[in-house]
């Protein structure tokens, strides 16, 4: 937006502990908002500003996603720094948490550097590595990454051993900074690709078994029962078992979930779509609702995208042989909205609490909000049809991003960010 706007009438949410408020107006001058409700008609009135109708959609604060990986930042024909911060400011995130692996594991203070740019308002929060060179043999030195600026710290998709997160935490040099750690054991999932059931079977395709969840679990749930005044968190619980362990967990810790296991599961996986495969393994119906049912009542969190970007070349690579995720932060507002807000009937408060106001608070930072004077805002509209492909101008980089060639319903149509790489097509 350039000059001045009044949207009105425009869906308004300010923050988690106000209500949604319908019919309501919003001002803005050279993106930045300078009123709501009445006094944006009235400011706008005496300006002669007439007011642009925008009933069904919703401005709203930025989005924050607590973790993805980009491996090569800086350099490579694949997704950087640049084009990420293209791709999801433009879907409305305002901060973004990227884990320590890539070509130099951020396992000292110089590697943190280099990762904010100066004319950028997407605040880029970066995960300590919790182990030297991210091996999961030694710890890396906590103290002086955190010093350094790091948001928290992270093992990646790997548990490291029990003693070793164990002598960490009694060492307590993170004292309140989240310490991120994947329930998943590689040896026990071995070369399973879906979690393991029926329609697994069905497809062919190598098992995953529930326990490669559910065993590491077990030991992170009594590490914090013993160290409960540390700020563990379980990274992407995918299981239904998993969400009833931590239902039953005396000092339960945080817990995010990847957006992906809350829309697909593997009834809905042909054999054919090897570019689903993540980590951790896509699993049941019962697994997803569980999962639905967890965010929704504040057991789990935090929505992560855990966007893991591969190029053309990595693609093309057997599924066995590929390295597993997906990418696309541009797709999680539109597609969650219409699973949970549309299907399901979720408030936009709740949904909100799930992408933004819960993911702030799990990296210790001040929730999102709309504030008088600022440009940290977004603008979707639930009705916007679009086609996903990858030449699309909010579309990342990365060759694996799901539903290409669809055509899709729900987009951040405006976001008051400064992108330095905003006007690229």
């Amino acid at each position: 937006m350039t000059e001045t706007m009044l949207l009105d009438p425009v869906q308004v949410l300010v923050a988690s502990d106000q209500p949604l408020q319908v019919g309501s107006a919003a001002l803005f001058e050279d993106d930045r908002l300078i009123a709501l409700g009445e006094e944006a008609r009235q400011r706008a009135a005496e300006r002669g500003v007439s007011g642009h109708n925008r009933a069904q959609q919703l401005l709203a604060p930025c989005l924050v996603d607590p973790h993805s990986s980009l491996p090569s930042p800086f350099t490579g024909s694949g997704e950087t720094l640049k084009t990420l911060i293209n791709s999801a400011g433009r879907a409305g995130y305002g901060q973004l948490a990227l884990l320590p692996n890539g070509e130099s594991e951020r396992d000292s203070p110089e590697r943190l550097k280099g990762f904010q740019p100066s004319d950028c308002d997407l605040k880029i929060h970066l995960w300590g590595s919790f182990t030297h060179h991210g091996e999961g043999e030694r710890l890396s030195l906590h103290a002086d990454l955190l010093e350094a600026g790091a948001i928290g710290l992270s093992a990646g998709e790997q548990m490291p051993s029990a003693n070793l997160i164990d002598r960490a935490l009694t060492l307590g040099e993170m004292d309140g900074a989240p310490v991120l750690i994947a329930p998943n054991d590689s040896n026990l999932r071995g070369d399973g690709m879906i979690r393991e059931g029926v329609e697994t079977l069905r497809a062919g395709w190598p098992a995953d078994p529930t326990i490669s969840e559910t065993l590491p679990m077990g030991q992170l749930l009594e590490l914090q029962r013993r160290h409960s005044n540390r700020k563990l968190v379980l990274m992407n619980l995918s299981t239904a078992a998993g969400v009833e362990m931590l239902s039953h967990a005396t000092s339960s810790p945080l817990a995010t979930v990847s957006w992906w296991h809350l829309v697909q599961d593997r009834s809905s996986q042909p054999a054919e779509a090897t570019h689903w495969f993540v980590t951790p393994s896509i699993g049941g119906q019962r697994d997803r609702w569980a999962l639905i049912q967890a965010l929704g009542e504040g057991k789990i969190n935090a929505v992560a995208v855990h966007g893991i970007p591969l190029d053309d070349e990595e693609c093309l690579l057997p599924p066995d042989q590929r390295p597993k995720g997906l990418s696309g932060h541009h797709l999680v507002l539109p597609t969650l909205w219409q699973h949970l807000v549309v299907d399901l009937k979720w408030s936009v408060n709740q949904l909100w609490q799930a992408l933004s106001f819960g993911p702030a608070r799990l990296l210790g930072q001040d929730e999102e909000r709309l504030s008088i004077g600022s440009n940290r805002w977004l603008l979707f509209d639930p009705d916007q049809i679009w086609d996903q492909t990858r030449a699309a101008p909010q579309a990342p980089r990365a060759a694996n991003q799901p539903w290409l060639g669809v055509r899709m319903r729900g987009q951040v149509v405006s976001c008051g960010l400064r992108i330095p790489t905003n006007q690229v097509d």
